[in-house]
């Protein structure tokens, strides 16, 4: 792809690529719409919290970042440190916690300014893969674990996650058959949209078949009104046949969008349980969204490179603006921007549009959104937790070998038992003892022995030396990101003693991004080192009778 066939950037873009991006920003609206509401509510906040949220992503960090297609919005990946903040800043008054939660949210999105500016972007790179895939994997089951009682219709009452997971159970038991049937029916609907290869069927969004469903059975079950119906009343065998159901199941909007800002309470601001809101905010929101947007880049078409630090920067403006009028963080989000890839996006325009689009539909339609059943809502964010936990997410980290399967299953455990900051750093500790039996050295974890040389115009040799581990990346990633496009880069390994699957993965990362941008790389040197799996980025260390 030449220099000269990249879509033009700002108004000149707009000019050049508004049909495209238009339509692209529309189709991903119909997407982000349901999945904003339910991500808010999840996190237990109001549901336009999620909507405020993906606005300023669409209208103002479209305009500012660095990225392309990327589309900025509320994040599943974000429920869980977003819940915990608001009941514990809250003492379990939830509106209360809400608004302590949204001065964190302030503070650390200040916090992620400050990284970009420092061109913190490249932090990614110190946390292990199988950590990363193992806090997400975590974050996919409290979802689900959490969710499924909405799907069927049934509140927990249960003070902790092992808790609530013990009670789904009950749950099925003592479901509501009509609130179950809407949710369950959601759910059958994404399975099948994920299953089913018909192009023209995947053109539709399945989540908004998934609402627009969900209100059907809504209207016909005549949720709007609160009243009781008899289930099988001679079936002995269960445990009671009275059911209600009302307003209550819809999900609750205010009729005037100007009512749906809230604004932070700083009174928590000394307090231990404030900051640990604002680190993990800060901690979760920023490595995901980089690594988001990361993804993001090898799935646009013209292989643009997202300026991270610049993302950062304007992710971190985003959400400060949302904390000061009610909404919740916002990342560059995956499974929005993919779609809008796939939908035809040029621009960050496309994103603009998105966040037109919704806040049109609140300002003009609050009533039809109102008419959503929180089941439905439910349904995708279940399914969008067992994508994170997926049984193919566990067999991909065994093949890469069985140290980074351990690493992962006791970053889930401890996640699932303690929180999201602790389950990490478990997991960091983990790995670093696994390098540790395998006579990587204390002084060699936070600096790699590597040298870059030019043998001539149009060639670079990589030589690293040692072990080259997850602690001590910064340091390449850094020298890397200033070499020139457009030439050859050959990595020689042929010294290291360890290098373990986080440096695996960005090499070869980095090899296929530097290649897309019309340069060559190669990794030579691995002929002594003995695999631990055999998988292509699997760790490998070299005999000691080789050094």
């Amino acid at each position: 792809m030449t220099e000269q066939t990249l879509p033009k950037t700002g108004l000149a873009g707009l000019r050049e690529n508004w049909r495209s991006d238009l339509l692209s920003g529309f189709l991903v609206f119909l997407i982000a719409l349901p999945l904003c509401l339910g991500i808010a509510m999840a996190s237990g906040v109001p549901p336009m919290a999620g909507i405020i949220s993906a606005v300023i992503g669409g209208l103002l960090v479209s305009r500012i970042s660095g990225s392309y297609v990327t589309i900025n919005g509320p994040a599943a990946g974000l429920i869980v440190v977003i819940y915990d903040a608001v009941y514990t800043l809250g003492n379990g008054d939830m509106m209360a916690g809400y608004r302590y939660a949204l001065a964190a949210i302030v503070v650390a999105s200040l916090f992620q300014v400050a990284m970009g500016l420092m061109k913190a972007g490249k932090l990614s790179a110190f946390f292990p893969a199988s950590v990363v895939h193992g806090m997400l994997a975590a974050i996919g089951i409290i979802i689900m674990a959490k969710q499924i009682h909405t799907v069927f219709g049934v509140k927990p009452d249960a003070d902790s996650l092992f808790a609530t997971i013990g009670q789904i159970p009950s749950s099925i038991w003592n479901m509501n058959p009509e609130i179950a049937m809407i949710g369950l029916f959601g759910l059958i609907l994404l399975i099948i949209w994920d299953v089913v290869d018909n192009k023209w069927i995947k053109m539709i969004p399945a989540p908004i078949i998934v609402v627009i469903v969900g209100m059907a059975l809504g209207q016909y079950f005549d949720l709007d009104l609160k009243h009781h119906y008899m289930v099988l009343p001679d079936a002995e065998w269960l445990p009671h046949h009275d059911f209600t159901v009302g307003p209550k199941y819809l999900v609750e909007v205010p009729a005037n969008f100007m009512d749906s800002f809230y604004f932070p309470d700083f009174g928590k601001f000394f307090t231990v349980e404030f900051w640990v809101a604002v680190v993990s905010i800060c901690l979760v929101g920023s490595l995901e969204s980089l690594l988001s947007a990361a993804a993001v880049d090898k799935l646009d078409p013209y292989k643009r490179c997202s300026d991270l630090n610049k993302d950062l920067t304007a992710v971190g403006i985003g959400n400060t603006t949302a904390g000061l009028i009610g909404g919740t963080p916002m990342i560059a989000e995956i499974v929005r921007s993919s779609a809008n890839v796939n939908n035809g996006a040029k621009t960050g325009w496309a994103n603009f549009f998105h966040g037109a689009f919704l806040l049109l539909s609140v300002a003009l339609f609050p009533r039809l959104i109102h008419e959503i059943p929180m089941a439905s809502l439910a349904a995708l964010l279940v399914y969008t937790g067992y994508r994170l936990a997926a049984p193919r997410e566990f067999y991909k980290t065994l093949e890469i070998g069985k140290d980074n399967f351990i690493v992962f299953i006791v970053t889930i455990l401890s996640v699932l038992a303690t929180d999201l900051l602790i389950g990490v750093a478990i997991g960091i500790v983990v790995k670093t003892l696994i390098h540790l039996s395998r006579g990587v050295k204390l002084k060699n974890f936070f600096s790699m022995a590597f040298h870059i040389k030019q043998t001539d115009e149009n060639t670079y040799h990589v030589q690293i030396s040692g072990a080259a581990i997850f602690s001590n990346l910064l340091g390449l990633k850094s020298e890397l990101a200033e070499l020139p496009k457009g030439k050859t880069i050959y990595f020689d390994l042929s010294e290291s003693e360890l290098v373990d699957h986080t440096v695996m993965e960005f090499l070869h990362d980095f090899s296929e991004d530097y290649q897309r941008s019309g340069g060559h790389c190669e990794i030579t040197g691995l002929d002594e080192h003995e695999p631990f799996s055999d998988h292509p980025q699997a760790a490998r260390k070299k005999p000691s009778k080789q050094k």
